[in-house]
């Protein structure tokens, strides 16, 4: 009888064990804060009498509400997120640009990102085209912004961050131009062609952040995922899951040019309130702990004023996965 316990126990243990090992083996999924894109903030501004005088409408992903007027836009209930739609005022001029919306899906709202010519006439006469990619990421806009040097150094690029997920999850379709060139237009002189096929992207940069005495900040990679799209996927693509890899990544296999250390400059706040270059300097150890993340989406790779016209990134459920 006691043999028959003790087998039974054992019995019960080793179950046990098995289920408890496959509960902490399933992975936990958990929303980024807004990232289901269900919420939007409507801004109705008016342009200067100079450039025509109509009311635009702008996006931002924040609680429901609708904001009249050209106000300055910081991030509201505590989203993290921040977009390309922006208002200038340049000598007192007001102009605004929208490249990303909310658009229906099913019963709910996904966001959608689009790569188009920003076209502005000065006193019905004087014609400005610039290039203009649609973006959301994790930071701000220092708003308004005052001219088109340097468009990085107006944005706080990532957020305070100190988890290690194992993987970015998120439903996506897209639309890409197949032409083999891209258009520049920066406002200034005439538009130009940029050689290479233009791509939708999404970048995810863990770092592991530090500032010295006299303000500049650095960073070491800690962790990486850039994913680019250079086919059309005309249906939604649901819980598309992209594993991080952690350290020097180099050698392994899916390792791209792209995702090099300091592939473009991105910036933040420093602790003097500057707006400073994050550099990059070389790769974390790969059990490093993060101080911060950079996650953007958007529908254009090669940086400001560049992109194919027509380009298209559906965006919907960003989540991140452990």
């Amino acid at each position: 009888m006691m043999i028959c316990i003790r087998k039974i126990w054992v019995c019960v243990l080793l179950l046990t064990c098995g289920v408890l090992s496959s509960i902490q083996a399933e992975d936990v999924e958990v929303p980024v804060p807004y990232g289901d894109m269900e919420q939007w903030v409507v801004r109705k501004i008016k342009e200067s009498a100079i450039i025509g005088g109509n009311v635009k409408t702008l996006y931002e992903l924040a609680p429901w509400d609708t904001v009249f007027g050209d106000i300055a836009y910081e991030n509201q209930g505590g989203s993290p997120w921040a977009t390309s739609n922006v208002m200038a005022k340049v000598a007192g001029i007001v102009k605004t640009n929208t490249s990303v919306y909310p658009e229906r899906r099913g019963d709910g709202w996904c966001v959608r990102m689009e790569t188009h010519l920003e076209r502005v006439k000065v006193l019905g006469i004087i014609d400005i085209e610039v290039v203009a990619a649609g973006s959301v990421f994790l930071g701000c806009i220092h708003e308004p912004i005052r001219g088109v040097s340097n468009p990085q150094s107006m944005l706080l690029s990532g957020v305070p961050f100190t988890k290690r997920p194992k993987a970015i999850k998120f439903d996506y379709k897209v639309k890409v131009m197949p032409e083999m060139e891209r258009t520049k237009s920066t406002g200034f002189g005439r538009k130009s062609k940029v050689p290479g096929q233009d791509s939708v992207a999404v970048v995810l940069l863990l770092q592991k952040r530090w500032e010295d005495k006299d303000g500049n900040v650095y960073s070491k990679r800690v962790g990486t995922m850039v994913q680019r799209y250079s086919k059309s996927q005309v249906e939604w693509v649901n819980g598309a899951t992209y594993p991080i890899m952690y350290g020097d990544i180099r050698k392994r296999p899916e390792y791209r040019d792209y995702m090099r250390i300091q592939v473009e400059e991105r910036y933040t706040t420093n602790s003097k309130g500057e707006s400073v270059p994050i550099k990059e300097v070389g790769w974390a150890a790969p059990d490093d702990i993060p101080t911060h993340m950079v996650l953007q989406f958007v529908s254009s790779h090669g940086g400001a004023y560049i992109g194919s016209l027509g380009n298209t990134f559906w965006v919907d459920n960003v989540k991140f996965v452990y």
